[in-house]
């Protein structure tokens, strides 16, 4: 049994616009405007044809399917992740910067954890995050394999605390829900544990999206904390 051939947009010059107006980056932004208003379920070659005003049959001239389309999309989301030279400013402050960077731009586009391990990030902007993230752990002393498990621990953390809450600001975006009664709710759950209990049961309650972000912040400063550690050692 033959092994399926592995293939990717990258991997093949992209054709030049076959009508006047029209070009793969063009397509590329309709395609996450679409993208940022229904998701990756609201996706679909008819549905950004008809956004472009062309025919889905059309698009196919600039991708093979929608799976490249996919990883084109998928780039420029990592093109919108920002951080600084390593060398200027010193590993802890780039990785920091980065990890805020990919929080911000994965709750500004949803849609983009669906393809997180899904498509190969093999675009030139991924490229060039992998890369300035490869240069920040080798500045920090990190060598061989240890350049790249420090690089997936970091954005490990940012996925795995970024994902949930997503999770639950398009929970929280499709449902109206009563917040008192939710505490009751909780409260009834947890009336065996006095200690979840006085925590719910505090006078003022913080904005959820401000613990979210304390939360972020907090482990992120551990797990920085915990690799500069590592390099003590």
């Amino acid at each position: 049994m033959s092994a399926k051939q592995f293939t990717s947009v990258w991997f093949r010059e992209p054709r030049k616009a076959a009508s006047p107006g029209r070009s793969r980056e063009e397509i590329v932004a309709a395609a996450i405007e679409l993208l940022d208003q229904e998701g990756l379920d609201g996706l679909s070659m008819r549905k950004l044809g008809a956004k472009l005003g062309a025919g889905a049959t059309s698009l196919y001239w600039y991708v093979a399917h929608k799976d490249e389309l996919l990883e084109l999309v998928y780039d420029e989301v990592w093109g919108e992740m920002t951080m600084p030279e390593p060398e200027e400013v010193g590993w802890r402050a780039a990785a920091t910067a980065l990890a805020y960077s990919m929080r911000h731009v994965m709750l500004r586009h949803p849609w983009s954890a669906d393809l997180l391990g899904r498509l190969p990030a093999l675009g030139p902007n991924a490229m060039r995050v992998a890369d300035r993230m490869r240069r920040m752990f080798r500045l920090a002393g990190f060598e061989g394999m240890d350049v790249d498990y420090a690089g997936s621990t970091l954005t490990a953390y940012v996925y795995g605390k970024t994902l949930p809450e997503i999770a639950w600001n398009s929970a929280m975006a499709d449902h109206e829900y009563d917040a008192d009664a939710m505490r009751a709710m909780v409260a009834r759950a947890a009336k065996d544990y006095p200690d979840m209990l006085e925590r719910m049961n505090m006078d003022v309650y913080d904005d959820p999206r401000a613990i979210q972000a304390v939360a972020f912040d907090f482990g992120l400063v551990s797990v920085l904390d915990g690799l500069e550690r590592r390099l003590a050692t």
